[in-house]
């Protein structure tokens, strides 16, 4: 088969450019580094090449890179276990009321998790007369805290498991992780029928830093509630949520990584995605007093 001329030259046949290729075309020049692909990712959403959902979750997919299994964990103090050296009418009631599909088994002490206890198969404890919760459970899988997201998410796809007991350097539990918890640094916050958005939650006292007592704070965190646990006195008029007050003084949607002082305090960005914050941490900034009396 011969070409035929066109215009004194053969005409070619372009091959198919792959999604990857032409996105890779659109980026021009090429980025350094993350921070600059980052900068021209959100540009593109500015000029409505790439919607916001798009864009949240390739950040999410940086996120999740950066991220060790300890810095989403759920912490053992937080978590709902259950002791099968108890009867089951002791903490049938517990598993109830979470309502959660996957519970850490342990004997005893939270250092000692003997499985994993799937809520369907307590259905048998009503279907049976000899019933022994020790033969409902499945094998428990333990990570290092210092495990990856991304590796970590491969392994839950790879092995078909949805929770993980995190261990520290010692061996003793540290907390756990689901897949679900990994899967939310992607796509945002995921929330079924059973999720409760309880106002105790929004607000966790954390290990104190340089400057002295720290919280985590949900954004959605009312500013009434906020002023009402830490004894400030921000404003509601014009926004009514804590992440409003910090996307107002930052004049954009805050960053993962963002840090802005407000009337004496520090708000670190910890979780946010294209369209909003998420998750901050906060502490009161030393005052002049506060030095004196140092």
């Amino acid at each position: 088969m011969q070409d035929h001329p066109t215009d004194g030259r053969y005409s070619e046949v372009k091959p198919h450019r792959s999604l990857f290729e032409r996105l890779t075309a659109l980026i021009s020049p090429e980025p350094e580094n993350r921070s600059e692909l980052l900068d021209i990712l959100h540009d593109a959403h500015e000029r409505n090449l790439i919607d916001a959902d798009a864009l949240s979750m390739i950040e999410g997919v940086f996120q999740v890179s950066d991220l060790d299994a300890r810095d989403i964990m759920v912490p053992r103090s937080q978590m709902d276990a259950v002791d099968i050296s108890k009867p089951i009418e002791e903490w049938l009631p517990m598993v109830l009321e979470t309502a959660h599909s996957r519970f850490p088994a342990v004997e005893g002490d939270r250092d000692k998790v003997v499985g994993i206890l799937l809520a369907k198969d307590l259905l048998r404890y009503y279907a049976e007369d000899s019933f022994d919760v020790r033969d409902m459970l499945r094998p428990a899988v333990f990570i290092p805290e210092s495990k990856r997201l991304n590796v970590l998410l491969r392994d839950f796809r790879a092995n078909r498991n949805h929770i993980a007991i995190v261990v520290d350097e010692y061996g003793g539990v540290a907390g756990l992780i689901t897949i679900e918890d990994v899967l939310e640094q992607i796509v945002g916050d995921i929330e079924d029928e059973y999720d409760f958005d309880e106002a105790e939650d929004n607000i966790l006292a954390i290990e104190p830093g340089l400057h002295g007592p720290r919280w985590r704070i949900k954004a959605l965190t009312e500013i009434e509630q906020f002023n009402d646990a830490l004894a400030t006195s921000f404003s509601d008029e014009d926004v009514d949520t804590i992440g409003g007050i910090v996307a107002n003084h930052l004049g954009r949607v805050p960053r993962k990584g963002d840090v802005i002082d407000i009337d004496g305090w520090r708000f670190e960005i910890l979780r946010a995605d294209a369209r909003q914050v998420h998750v901050l941490l906060v502490e009161k900034l030393p005052t002049l007093s506060d030095d004196d009396d140092a």
